[in-house]
């Protein structure tokens, strides 16, 4: 017999197909971030889960080992769900979580918290007894050429273009490695590593479109935590340059958001692209009594470039977003510090919060941040244990030391007379009163941002030398750009990043000269580099220049003469260092000088190991700096 459906059989078909929920897996799934560790200090944690449909799920979370699953927030997205978790009496496992729909399981995923190294919490960051190394990664070596191109890379290789990808890895970096020990470096800023994928000028690294995975151009995630273990080997630390002001225009985020404010200005953008507010770059809006909310507004909340979208860390899941993600790459690769780029730009609340989520996290850990400004008054604002007078309270122990470093420059190339030259880098010492902490800065002769000493020098030898010294012996925590030791220039005038940051020479096979076999290297190439070894080597065991006491003496007659002093549990060293920009000889009179050279009779060149007397006067033979390691 034929059946024959009548009307209810209809009626009841049609329900049934679409009352049933789809079984279909969910697509794309993916989780920042990715794993997560028992035994942190703050043990809450927010995971955001990304997959095709998922904000309308429930979650529900199997059996665990003393894991609470706290809340769950649904996203404007379709795609984007926020999972609080709660993991205070957490032991190491596997977390399995449920989706449903309507009660009826769709799918599940894994979720690891794994045990922590030993130590992990009590790791010593950066500090005065290192000399950082910075490193554009992909101008430095090519160490792996197979991965110049990726296939789901935007941008190819193209050395010739100094705005293009020219190839450089973290292959390349590990490579260097033993180079690196013997020039004298103990820390490595290595410019962002992560994905980049931008159709263009996608090298800097400074445009991330995936917050947890390393560029594949580089390498991936388990080669950057083997470079932090090999560099360990070497005696050398990773610090990691991060940005928490803002990101690549690539990113999945641009085209759905996790939230409605998930960058500033966003719904102004997604009216019209060109409703863009750039920021003013007047940094000092935030620290200024005067300063009118707008202005604030248009500094903190306006984008760098089109390509360089605003994050917005007023938004709670954004903020808990980076804040993860900072502490997540520490504590998986084995980090010894962050340098922060463009401190100042995001909101100096979250700043606040940020830096004390790592410290509490890591109390022994270093914090650098960048605020570009040639007024100590502004960067001593950001630094840890300041008193400012709005109340403002930060947690990075260190920022970078622009103004001393803009003071060097002039001071070495000026003319010297009675009101320039040495005496402005002098007298910029005297504005140390207005630091927390002025030791726990780091001076630098250069970076990917500024132009290059030696061009910056006039191409003078004797001046580049001065500089040198001046940033390694300093009172401060050190820090070189790559290739500065072997002379490596640029134009002077204006941003020539591209040039700036050229290639390494010996970075690539077929290069006509290699530093590290010093092929084809120039007298003056290698005159700077020994020199630069013996600064740094010595540095590495002086216990005066890594935590001294620094005197100094007001410059006369184109000398300027510095003293760095340790005195402590029975050991004892004192360094003379002296900064002569005298073409012609010049006699100094040692006597001056005898509040620092104490009962010390002789002073060894650390350079040329010549032993001078110091009871009588000393003989400048040229321009040029000269440090002696006094003894009895």
């Amino acid at each position: 017999m034929t059946f024959q459906p009548n009307k209810l059989t209809y009626s009841l078909l049609a329900t049934l197909m679409f009352s049933v929920p789809s079984f279909a897996e969910i697509t794309n799934l993916s989780v920042e971030p990715e794993s997560w560790w028992a035994d942190m200090q703050n043990s809450q944690l927010q995971i955001l889960v990304y997959g095709e449909n998922i904000s309308q799920m429930q979650v529900k979370l199997d059996q665990s080992q003393g894991v609470k699953l706290k809340q769950t927030h649904q996203s404007i997205s379709p795609n984007h769900l926020f999972i609080d978790l709660d993991l205070k009496n957490a032991q190491p496992q596997t977390l399995q979580f449920g989706l449903y729909d309507n009660d009826t399981f769709v799918q599940s995923f894994d979720y690891s918290i794994q045990a922590r190294e030993a130590g992990s919490r009590d790791r010593q960051g950066f500090s005065n007894k290192d000399v950082i190394y910075l490193i554009t990664p992909d101008r430095f070596v090519n160490g792996n050429p197979a991965n110049d191109n990726h296939p789901t890379m935007l941008e190819t290789i193209n050395r010739a273009d100094k705005d293009g990808r020219h190839g450089g890895d973290i292959m390349g970096i590990r490579k260097a490695l033993p180079y690196l020990q013997e020039l004298g470096i103990t820390q490595l800023w290595i410019n962002p590593l992560l994905e980049n994928n931008q159709d263009k000028y996608s090298y800097h690294g400074y445009s991330t479109t995936d917050f947890y995975k390393i560029d594949p151009r580089f390498g991936s995630n388990e080669e950057y935590k083997s470079l932090v273990e090999e560099a360990q080997q070497f005696g050398i630390g990773i610090i990691k340059d991060v940005i928490v002001n803002h990101m690549g225009s690539g990113h999945r985020w641009m085209a759905d958001f996790p939230t409605a404010t998930w960058i500033n200005g966003q719904s102004e953008w997604q009216q019209d692209p060109k409703n863009i507010m750039y920021t003013s770059h007047r940094r000092t809006t935030v620290q200024d009594p005067y300063a009118m909310a707008n202005d604030r507004a248009e500094f903190e909340n306006g984008w760098f470039t089109d390509t360089m979208p605003d994050m917005n860390q007023n938004d709670p899941f954004m903020a808990t977003y980076l804040i993860q993600n900072s502490i997540w790459w520490v504590e998986y690769a084995g980090l010894s510090g962050i340098r922060e780029d463009t401190y100042s730009y995001a909101d100096k609340s979250f700043l606040t919060r940020w830096s004390k989520a790592i410290m509490d996290e890591y109390p022994n850990f270093n914090i650098v941040g960048e605020e570009w400004t040639d007024n100590p008054i502004t960067v001593s604002y950001w630094q840890a244990g300041k008193q400012n007078a709005d109340g403002y309270v930060s947690h990075t122990p260190s920022m970078m030391d622009f103004p001393l470093y803009e003071v060097l420059i002039s001071s070495l190339t000026e003319k010297e007379d009675w009101g320039s030259g040495l005496i402005n880098l002098y007298e910029m010492l005297a504005n140390d009163v207005v630091y927390a902490k002025p030791t726990d800065l780091v001076l630098f002769e250069s970076n990917h941002d500024t132009n290059r000493l030696y061009s910056l020098m006039g191409n003078d030898l004797a001046a580049y030398k001065m500089a040198m010294a001046y940033v390694v012996s300093s009172n401060r925590i050190p820090q070189m750009f790559y290739g500065t030791e072997v002379l490596m220039e640029s134009p002077t005038k204006d941003r020539n990043d591209g040039l700036v940051r050229s290639d390494f020479p010996g970075g690539w096979q077929d290069d006509s000269v290699n530093v590290f076999t010093q092929k084809n290297l120039t007298s003056e190439q290698v005159d700077a580099l020994n020199f630069n070894k013996s600064l740094l080597n010595f540095r590495k065991t002086s216990l005066a220049l890594q935590q001294g006491k620094l005197s100094h003496y007001v410059p006369k007659d184109g000398v300027y003469v510095q003293a760095r002093s340790y005195q402590q549990a029975g050991k004892s060293e004192d360094v003379l260092i002296i900064y002569n920009k005298n073409e012609q000889a010049i006699d100094i009179d040692l006597s001056r000088f005898s509040d620092v050279i104490n009962n010390n009779k002789v002073g060894l060149d650390i350079f040329s190991q010549h032993s001078y007397s110091l009871d009588k006067s000393l003989t400048l033979q040229e321009k040029g700096v000269t440090i002696l390691s006094l003894s009895q």
